[in-house]
């Protein structure tokens, strides 16, 4: 088995604009030119489907099976032994290039405990942002909210309070980012992130006025807000714990985000090196080098996103100025 570059895998018709910053990331300005303008989203070496509308969201391989199908058929040659020890046929991850055309409705996401009660999944949707351009996020209230007001904000859209009450974070290229699952949180627009979660979609809608969805038939899981919105994080959090969710800044190598080891791990490389064998999705962020892996070597530049199944053994990046982030699942 070999690295595979992959091309983009972006769901249509989104309820919120963007796409045309992962075209040209991926592609070029011209590239962005031609981009439709609701395709926000790159769902990368995705063995996930979109919520509700399986297959939409899953990766095809260059052979024409699904990755998630190839994966079940063999997963040790894709996920190693120790991952399928620990983890079974399940990657255990999920990678996206995310574009926001407009600002992001201010959502939140399940955690493992909720999720299994209420979904029966096994995983909730803790996830992180490493930023290639910048902008603003809202992460977090400032103060308790109580389980009546946000209902209320929610029922009534009442958007400026919801903002009002959040910590505004501004973000600069090459930050990395935790959003633990239940945080209410909004990212800005003109962000471009490379974004890493536990292999779900799930979002609680805490606002929806003026984007492409009606919120109260989708905004809730199909639990209804009443149940929903008993994930969110109601808590106030202070200027320090917020701040301290940005992990690495641009000039930090190696593992950027420590504490979200327990739901996946991002390194940032720059230049030849070795890099450990294992399942992992490369994303190329500067420069242009090559991938050799598997008996192959792969050209790779500036966009380029590389599966690599852990059968290939041994990574090695070569090129003085390329810049990857290798994303992995969970250690075993």
């Amino acid at each position: 088995m070999k690295p595979l570059v992959l091309p983009a895998n972006q769901p249509a018709d989104r309820f919120y604009a963007g796409g045309r910053r992962i075209a040209s990331f991926r592609d070029g300005p011209e590239a962005a030119e031609r981009a439709a303008g609701h395709e926000p989203e790159d769902w990368v070496a995705s063995s996930t489907p979109v919520f509700g509308h399986d297959p939409v969201g899953l990766t095809t391989l260059p052979d024409g099976r699904l990755l998630r199908d190839a994966i079940e058929a063999d997963p040790r040659a894709w996920l190693g032994d120790a991952h399928v020890a620990r983890y079974g046929a399940d990657p255990a991850l999920l990678v996206k290039l995310l574009d926001a055309g407009q600002r992001l409705p201010v959502h939140a996401h399940p955690d493992v405990p909720f999720a299994a009660a209420h979904l029966g999944l096994a995983h909730g949707k803790t996830e992180a942002w490493v930023v290639l351009e910048p902008a603003r996020v809202h992460l977090g209230f400032t103060r308790d909210v109580g389980a009546e007001e946000l209902a209320a904000w929610v029922r009534d859209q009442d958007t400026d309070a919801m903002l009002g009450a959040m910590h505004a974070l501004d973000l600069c290229a090459g930050d990395a980012v935790l959003v633990p699952a239940g945080l209410p949180h909004a990212i800005g627009e003109g962000a471009l992130v490379v974004e890493l979660q536990e292999p779900t979609d799930l979002s609680i809608l805490l606002e929806w006025r003026g984007f492409a969805i009606d919120g109260v038939v989708d905004g809730h899981l199909g639990l209804g807000f009443g149940t929903a919105l008993g994930a969110v994080d109601r808590r106030g959090w202070s200027a320090a714990e917020v701040e301290a969710l940005r992990g690495a800044t641009s000039s930090d190598e190696g593992e950027l985000l420590p504490a979200g080891a327990a739901f996946f791990r991002v390194e940032r490389w720059t230049g030849s090196r070795a890099l450990d064998a294992g399942f992992a999705v490369v994303v190329v962020v500067d420069g242009s080098g090559a991938l050799v892996a598997g008996g192959t070597r792969l050209d790779v530049a500036r966009g380029a996103t590389v599966l690599v199944p852990a059968a290939a053994g041994d990574l090695r990046l070569e090129g003085s100025g390329v810049q990857v982030l290798v994303c992995r699942p969970p250690a075993p």
